[in-house]
């Protein structure tokens, strides 16, 4: 079964949030917070907006480990406009690069940040960025 091409689905999938599980996640908001805010993500009640539909959540977890014991497991990816402006700011907050921004062809730049738990965070800049 294919989903129809014109936009009439209305029952389709609106949306994607990760909830990142950490045992003192009021840091890992205040560094999330520091890292996406400036561009352009925006903090609503328990979460972090990233885009139409897209959403960070936090929780305050006992059952995981202080660090993430494999940090490619899973990465989130987050698209931004300009990459070399979201890397100058990212530099400011010390961050450390598992991934140099780098252009890997057809208009892609990738890059990959650590959080201060382990996760790895991606930042994408597309051909066609809004």
């Amino acid at each position: 079964m294919t989903a129809p091409t014109d936009g009439s689905d209305t029952t389709g999938v609106t949306g994607l949030g990760v909830i990142l599980g950490s045992t003192d996640s009021e840091a890992l908001i205040s560094w999330y917070r520091a890292a996406l805010e400036p561009l352009g993500a925006r903090w609503a009640e328990h979460l972090l907006i990233v885009g139409p539909g897209a959403i960070i959540g936090f929780d305050e977890r006992d059952d995981v480990a202080d660090k993430a014991v494999e940090p490619g497991r899973q990465m989130i990816n987050i698209t931004v406009r300009d990459v070399r402006a979201a890397e100058r700011h990212l530099n400011t907050l010390g961050v450390t690069w598992v991934r140099p921004v780098e252009e890997v062809g057809g208009g892609w730049f990738f890059s990959t940040i650590v959080d201060p738990v382990g996760n790895y965070l991606q930042i994408l800049q597309g051909p066609e960025s809004p």
